[in-house]
This record gives C-alpha cells, structure tokens and sequence, in this order.
C-alpha cells in the first residue's frame, strides 16, 4: 500500500475500468478517458487528494482516495471513494488501503470521511461499519444501471479533534 505516484496512473486507469464494468461498485460502467484519469491524480497532487494505491508485484490491484472538500466550512471533511480488482478481493487488501488512507487523512486534519455507496453491497458496508463509518441516510433509485435502479447509502466516519467535538455532536 503506497501513496499514488505518477508511474501509477496507467495501472490505477486499468484497474477503474474493471472495477466500474463490473456495473456494482462504481457510478459508471467504464473508467473515464486516460487523460481524464492522469488530470484527476495530477490535479489531487495539487489539490491534496489523499490517494494510495494497493500493489501486486507492482501492479495497482486497488486505490482508496479521499478529495478534501473546498469550500472554506467544508475543509474539514472529504469524500472516499476506493476499489479492489476482483482477483484481489477477501484478501485485506481494501482493509489496509483504508486503514492507510484514513490515517492519512486523520494527519491531515480532516474529522469527517463521507461516502456513498450501494445498498446491496453487503461486503463494503460491512468494511466501511469495522473502520467507524456509520450510517446517514438512504438514497433511492440513486444509480440506475442497464435500465435497473439501486438504492444508495450515505455513510461517514467522524473523528474529533481538540476544539471540535461541539461541532461534531
């Protein structure tokens, strides 16, 4: 589990695209254009993106993101967003990019971690519930795939820092 770098960007590009044709983790079906790909990582260097990237004898099998929010009462929380390459699934390895990516996000100051994810993927949820992501709404009909609508949940993960907790609670 590394930072992205920018020799990760093609793998990462792969590894998207056969996460999101899977059609049931993803709010697309096939990874944006390479160059759209390269342009989001390059820009979340600028923009302090957390990003890392999972490796498998130095192919990306996996990534875990969290892009802090701008707006000047937002910067305390971004958005997650992650995926495992089916080949590497029930191994630990969506674990250990979360666990390092929210570490990182911690020391970077960020006390709330939101995301959104499908309702009947029992696996992520279950993952997000164990790293303190807890539950905040429901999304109906949130993603409609091959003419089908899903359900989505809303779920974050608030930790407290000193002079916080009021705004928290």
């Amino acid at each position: 589990i590394v930072p992205i770098e920018r020799r990760h960007i093609t793998g990462f590009h792969q590894v998207l695209d056969s996460v999101a044709r899977e059609g049931r983790y993803l709010a697309f079906v096939e990874a944006p254009p390479l160059a759209r790909v390269r342009r989001f990582v390059v820009n979340g260097f600028a923009n302090g993106t957390i990003h890392y990237v999972a490796l498998d004898s130095g192919r990306v099998v996996g990534w875990c993101d969290v892009a802090p929010k701008t707006h000047s009462a937002l910067r305390h929380s971004g958005v997650l967003g992650m995926g495992v390459a089916a080949s590497h699934r029930g191994r630990g390895v969506g674990a250990a990019l979360l666990r390092a990516t929210l570490d990182a996000a911690s020391t970077k100051g960020l006390t709330r971690v939101e995301l959104v994810v499908r309702a009947d993927n029992a696996a992520a949820i279950a993952l997000y519930d164990r790293h303190g992501f807890e539950f905040e709404g429901r999304l109906r009909d949130y993603l409609i795939v091959d003419g089908t609508a899903h359900a989505a949940l809303q779920m974050a993960r608030l930790s407290k820092v000193s002079g916080l907790q009021d705004l928290q609670d």
